[in-house]
């Protein structure tokens, strides 16, 4: 499967592209995973978010897979919203995605909330627990860090 990474500031995204992100998140974690909650947190348009999603080489549609980084103001960056269509699982994308934003975060810290079942896909990008699991509107979630090099 060819698919693109491409990158974005949030000021910087088109609505197409915001929206076709926002609809694959909302497709995957509320419809798929039955999980109903409030997907759009305030933080997508935030000055300092970084948008990286996979597609074809022109136009955002079909959107493979998706995530975001964030700058939380303590310094550290936040890694979250990865997820993939269902069409482009297995297939590596969710790395190729996580490979380019730490790419970008460096040697920077690094923190996410995974749920469970993912724990050891961000264990393989050298992340660690760093506190107890917890239930996140039904699914259970683990903290995990990535202290800067």
């Amino acid at each position: 499967m060819s698919a693109t990474v491409h990158r974005a500031w949030a000021a910087d995204l088109d609505t197409a592209t915001l929206y076709a992100l926002l609809r694959l998140r909302v497709d995957v974690f509320v419809v798929e995973q039955a999980c109903p909650y409030g997907e759009l947190d305030g933080r997508d348009l935030e000055p300092r978010a970084r948008h990286y999603w996979l597609g074809g080489a022109g136009r955002p549609e079909p959107v493979l897979g998706c995530l975001r980084l964030l700058k939380e103001p303590d310094g550290a960056y936040r890694i979250g919203r990865l997820c993939t269509a269902r069409a482009g699982r297995g297939r590596g994308l969710g790395r190729r995605l996580m490979e380019a934003a730490l790419g970008e975060v460096g040697d920077g810290a690094c923190v996410l909330d995974a749920q469970e079942h993912l724990a050891d896909f961000y264990r393989t990008h050298g992340f660690e627990a760093s506190g107890p699991t917890y239930d996140w509107d039904g699914v259970a979630h683990l903290p995990m860090r990535r202290d800067g090099r």
